[in-house]
């Protein structure tokens, strides 16, 4: 019997499939996610036909799991970039699916073509591309100073092809650049349609590890910037990327949003240049570089980035409001966060803000969500109101509870030494964290306090 073309809508986000178009999704509850595909019904007779026949299918062979030999050093390998080897857990794990997204001119296939040729000369790499011919691949290969001597390159979109080729030359490291540019002949959809990237995620995915071959894949953006295409493409692989990063800073973020051979809590810090991408091995110094001093309004704090600390400066900027409601406007921070810190300002600290416009932004284009900045934050805010700056050779860190109190941070060790590795001399924390440390190892005067009051009163 004739196959017949069958119309559904899927969810981007879920993957659920309805009949007619609907603007919610009824499963995840998302907007605007269902997408028109077409899938091939077979015949309901052929169905239970092929449905319980097991005469066709392989045996599974069976291995012990104390037998498999699995040593993280041998089946790592090194990209020979420091920063996306700490973001990856390490370096690529051998047949894993990475899938690395980005806004259109973020780095991504420059990134890819980087890697190929640190590695190309231990290992066998091919680097395929949906949207580049051979030429313009050379071209940007000549850019970045790359050789290519055995790296294969191929321009094709054909799923099938691709798969029969890794299949041949079982390549340690293949990269597809872009999955949305992949079609597979069997389904009668377009290039870039649910149904299409999904199966071809699902097939080449399943022919790497197969093989044991290691394969990014590269995948756009869409307008809201998560990774075009089913949210059920990101389950399948093993590791997730995302560049980030201000448009109008030279410097770009790697953020793993999933990595199932490593933490997701680390980044990578890298620079736009001529030459291609450069990583930043000292992301504080570059954050704090042009950092004004006897400025009100600025304060200095420290995160956690994975198992890296990080310093960086919040401003904040507060002038008499023009209107009836005031204003609060932040970047880099939580928006509703600020609000409950200026309420525990307010009510905890005694400082009137009903007239004033606050602003708080954090240097450098970071999002902090960490709850450690909320002391700096006030602080920052307090010498904006009070014109007074704060000394430049302070760091502060500490999280707000609603009663005024100063709470303890994770890290206080690795956070006060890279204050003192920068310079810094002096150094407000929560009071709890005072007995976790001797203040004789370290080469800052050490300020312990438990609410907000006795912080203020110490700038």
């Amino acid at each position: 019997m004739k196959e017949k073309l069958k119309t559904v809508y899927v969810c981007s986000e879920c993957g659920e499939t309805y009949h007619k178009w609907q603007g919610q999704c009824s499963s995840c509850r998302a907007w605007n996610t269902l997408e028109e595909d077409v899938v091939v019904q077979q015949s309901k007779s052929a169905a239970v036909k092929d449905g319980l026949n097991f005469t066709t299918a392989d045996t599974i062979t069976f291995q012990q799991l104390h037998q498999v030999d699995a040593d993280d050093k041998h089946i790592r390998i090194k990209t020979g970039i420091g920063e996306l080897d700490r973001v990856l857990g390490g370096g690529i794990v051998q047949g894993a699916g990475m899938l690395i997204g980005g806004e259109p001119g973020a780095g991504k296939s420059t990134l890819l073509l980087q890697i190929c040729g640190n590695i190309c000369n231990s290992h066998k790499v091919v680097y395929i591309s949906g949207e580049e011919s051979v030429n313009q691949i050379k071209l940007r290969a000549n850019r970045l100073g790359i050789d290519g001597k055995n790296i294969a390159i191929a321009s094709e979109t054909d799923v099938l092809s691709i798969c029969k080729s890794m299949e041949e030359h079982k390549p340690d490291i293949m990269v597809i650049d872009s999955i949305q540019t992949m079609n597979y002949s069997e389904i009668s959809s377009s290039p870039g349609s649910v149904s299409q990237v999904r199966e071809s995620t699902a097939l080449l995915l399943g022919t790497a590890k197969k093989v044991g071959t290691s394969l990014f894949i590269v995948g756009h953006v869409n307008k809201d910037g998560a990774i075009a295409g089913p949210k059920v493409m990101e389950h399948i692989v093993d590791t997730v990327l995302y560049f980030e990063g201000d448009k109008t800073l030279p410097y770009k973020i790697l953020r793993a949003s999933k990595n199932r051979y490593g933490s997701t809590n680390e980044i990578g810090m890298f620079d736009m240049t001529a030459k291609g991408i450069v990583e930043i091995t000292n992301p504080s110094m570059l954050l704090l570089e042009g950092r004004s001093s006897s400025v009100s309004g600025s304060c200095v704090t420290c995160v956690i980035e994975g198992t890296r600390p990080i310093l960086t400066e919040i401003q904040a900027l507060a002038t008499k409001t023009g209107f009836g409601t005031p204003r609060r406007a932040s970047s880099g921070i939580d928006y509703n966060r600020l609000n409950l810190l200026l309420a525990v300002m307010e009510k905890r600290a005694g400082y009137y803000m009903q007239n004033m416009d606050i602003y708080v932004n954090v240097v450098g284009g970071l999002e902090l969500d960490e709850t450690s900045i909320d002391l700096a934050v006030i602080l920052s805010v307090i010498s904006g109101l009070g014109e007074k700056s704060i000394p430049d050779d302070m760091v502060v860190m500490g999280e707000v509870g609603l009663g005024g109190e100063v709470r303890a941070v994770t890290h206080i060790d690795s956070r006060l030494r890279e204050a003192e590795r920068l310079g810094f001399k002096r150094a407000i924390i929560p009071y709890h964290c005072m007995n976790k440390i001797n203040t004789e190892e370290y080469g800052l005067e050490i300020y312990g306090v438990s609410n907000i009051r006795q912080a203020i009163k110490l700038i």
